[in-house]
């Protein structure tokens, strides 16, 4: 009954009105309000800080710059295996496996369309028929940049506008398609094993989507936005594998997606797996 009302709240409150105010709050560098919600947020959270590059919490200008850290070098080891596929993001599985007539599992008794998370794109769906993802949720505790899990080319991204739900386990098994109707940033990528896409879903409170490439995505407006970035040599964008890609100004979601026969989870990966990132997700089909 719990998470029935929790995700009933959902529907009803102002989502965007509501993430926008976030925001606001997270990007204020007043030090009595930073320093507050840092403070409440390491405290609630139990944040370790030890890896981060600027160890105390309360010398980050804003919470945003907080809650983005980067980390010690080496903090984050990548797998040197070249044909490995690493974990994009720390967090949890949520969900893993092959895509099977066109649609992505979600959770007991939810699923949604390929199509509809690339934002109703029907060639570029297609490519992504019968192969394999991987739904990554961004713990708040935890590192929360988002990385490259192979080596590729950008060909283009794609900005969706949508809902914002919140993420987690009872919103995944109660709210219908939710990665594919919630705000979301997809990006797609050539690589030596045929297309990767990698899409980063906001989320309730999540005031901001980033890539290294574009800067801040989302929030985004009405229509969806694509941006080709194979169009000319001087919008080439390569990016190796474990290199930084985006970011979440608040925590969500990052799902991976691979053409079929391409890649092999491991085994031992499941919904509730703990992940981090740079660690091997699976390997390259031989």
């Amino acid at each position: 009954m719990k998470e029935k009302l929790f995700v009933l709240m959902q529907y009803l409150i102002p989502q965007h009105l509501l993430s926008r105010a976030a925001g606001w709050v997270a990007r204020s560098q007043t030090p009595w309000i930073k320093n507050t919600f840092i403070e409440w947020f390491v405290k609630r959270y139990n944040v370790d800080m030890s890896l981060a590059q600027e160890e105390n919490p309360l010398a980050y200008a804003c919470f945003n710059d907080f809650f983005t850290r980067a980390l010690k070098p080496g903090a984050r080891p990548i797998d040197p295996d070249a044909a490995s596929i690493v974990l994009p993001a720390d967090g949890a599985i949520s969900q893993l496996g092959d895509i099977a007539d066109g649609r992505i599992f979600q959770a007991k008794g939810q699923g949604y369309t390929t199509l509809e998370l690339l934002g109703g794109d029907a060639a570029l769906a297609g490519e992504f028929a019968g192969g394999t993802f991987a739904t990554v949720y961004l713990s708040p505790r935890d590192y929360h940049r988002v990385h490259m899990p192979y080596g590729g080319k950008l060909r283009k991204m794609v900005a969706i506008p949508g809902d914002l739900f919140s993420v987690n386990d009872a919103t995944a098994k109660g709210v219908p398609r939710l990665f594919s109707r919630n705000e979301r940033v997809a990006a797609i990528f050539d690589t030596d094993i045929g297309p990767m896409a990698v899409v980063m879903v906001g989320a309730m409170i999540v005031a901001g989507i980033e890539t290294v490439w574009a800067g801040e995505v989302a929030p985004i407006k009405r229509q969806i936005q694509t941006t080709d970035y194979v169009a000319t040599p001087a919008t080439e964008i390569e990016l190796a594998k474990g290199a930084e890609m985006g970011r979440f100004k608040l925590g969500s979601t990052a799902i991976v997606l691979f053409a079929k026969g391409r890649v092999t989870w491991d085994g031992q990966l499941r919904a509730g797996s703990p992940t981090v990132m740079g660690q091997r997700m699976g390997h390259v089909q031989s």
